[in-house]
C-alpha cells in the first residue's frame, strides 16, 4: 500500500497543503496520522476522489438517506444504536435492501446472498452492472439453522427429516438470504422447495419466525442462532455464512458509515457478539470488495 506525506499527497490531488489540512482537519479525507505525521493511502484517496464525481441530473442523489436497509440483524441492529453512526435500519431481506440502496432510497444495504459460488456476497455483488462503484464491509459471520421448539419434540435434526415428518416450516419471503440458503440446502439433498410443508404467508424477519416457531404455528424453521437464543428455542446448525454491508464508494467516507466502522474495531461489539451467539465477528470492518 503507497502511503503519501502531506506534501505529496496535495501534490497528487492538485490542492495545497493549507487545504489539505482543513480537509482533515473537517474529517473529509482518508488519513492517518503515525508518529506525529499525516499520511495518506494513495488508493484511498483515490476512492475519495472518484466519490465526488459530479453526475447528471436524472441520476442518483448525491447523499442518500442514512438508512441501513436489507437483512434483520440483532447485532447489526445493536451496533447501530450502540455506535452513535444515526443511522436508522429498514429490514426487507438481503434483495429488498440491494433494490434500495439501487435506487437512492437506502445508504447501506445488509446481505447475505447464497449460492454454490465460494463466496457468494463477492460473487453476487461483482456481477452487479449498476453498481459500479461499490463497497463491500464485513460485518460478522453468522451461523443459521433450524430453530425448534425447545426439547426438540418431533427429534428434527435435518432438512430431510423435516420433509419425511411433513413437518409445518415457517419460511422466509423471497429474496431474503434465508430463503437462498433453504433452496440451497434443498438442492444439497436432491429435494426441492415444494417438497416442504410451508407455512404461509412468509415470516418477514428471522425474529418473525422464531416467535411463529415459539407459538407453535409451525414446528420449525430457518434462521439465525441468535434468533434461537433470543426466543428461547432449541437450534441445529446448518450452515455458516458472510454478512456483509454493501454500500457505494461515496458512502463509504461519511461520517456516519465512519463512526460505525470505528465502533466495530472496540471490545464491547466482540463482547455483545459472543452474548448473541452464533456470531464470528473476526471479518468486521474489512473492506471485502470494491471495483
Amino acid at each position: 500500500m503507497k502511503l503519501l506525506t502531506t506534501s505529496e499527497a496535495a501534490d497528487y490531488l492538485r490542492i495545497g497543503e493549507r487545504k489539505l489540512y482543513e480537509l482533515v482537519a473537517e474529517g473529509h479525507i482518508p488519513c492517518s496520522k503515525v508518529a506525529g505525521k499525516w499520511l495518506f493511502p494513495r488508493h484511498e484517496l483515490d476512492r475519495w476522489v472518484m466519490s465526488g464525481l459530479a453526475r447528471p441530473s436524472g441520476m442518483l442523489p448525491h447523499e442518500p438517506p442514512p438508512i441501513v436497509g436489507g437483512s434483520q440483524d440483532d447485532l447489526l441492529e445493536w451496533t447501530l444504536r450502540q455506535s452513535g453512526s444515526g443511522l436508522a435500519s429498514l429490514t426487507e431481506g438481503t434483495e429488498g435492501g440491494v433494490a434500495r440502496l439501487l435506487q437512492g432510497e437506502a445508504a447501506v444495504a445488509a446481505i447475505h446472498f447464497h449460492s454454490e459460488a465460494d463466496d457468494a456476497n463477492v460473487a453476487a455483488v461483482a456481477a452487479m452492472p449498476r453498481l459500479y462503484d461499490a463497497v463491500l464491509v464485513g460485518f460478522a459471520r453468522r451461523e443459521q439453522g433450524l430453530l425448534l421448539p425447545p426439547g426438540n419434540p418431533r427429534s428434527l435434526n435435518s432438512l430431510a427429516d423435516v420433509i419425511a415428518s411433513g413437518a409445518r416450516i415457517a419460511v422466509r419471503q423471497r429474496g431474503a438470504g434465508a430463503d437462498m440458503l433453504l433452496t440451497l440446502l434443498l438442492a444439497g439433498i436432491g429435494a426441492k422447495p415444494g417438497d416442504l410443508n410451508r407455512l404461509e404467508p412468509p415470516c418477514l424477519t428471522g425474529p418473525d419466525l422464531a416467535a411463529t416457531v415459539r407459538t407453535g404455528r409451525a414446528d420449525c424453521g430457518i434462521a439465525t442462532h441468535a434468533a434461537a437464543r433470543a426466543a428461547g428455542l432449541d437450534f441445529v446448525p446448518l450452515a455458516w455464512e458472510n454478512f456483509d454491508l454493501l454500500m457505494r464508494q461515496r458512502t463509504y467516507f461519511q461520517p456516519s458509515i465512519q463512526a460505525l466502522l470505528r465502533f466495530l474495531g472496540e471490545e464491547s461489539f466482540a463482547g455483545r457478539a459472543a452474548e448473541l451467539a452464533g456470531y464470528d465477528p473476526s471479518p468486521a470492518g474489512q473492506i471485502r470488495f470494491f471495483k
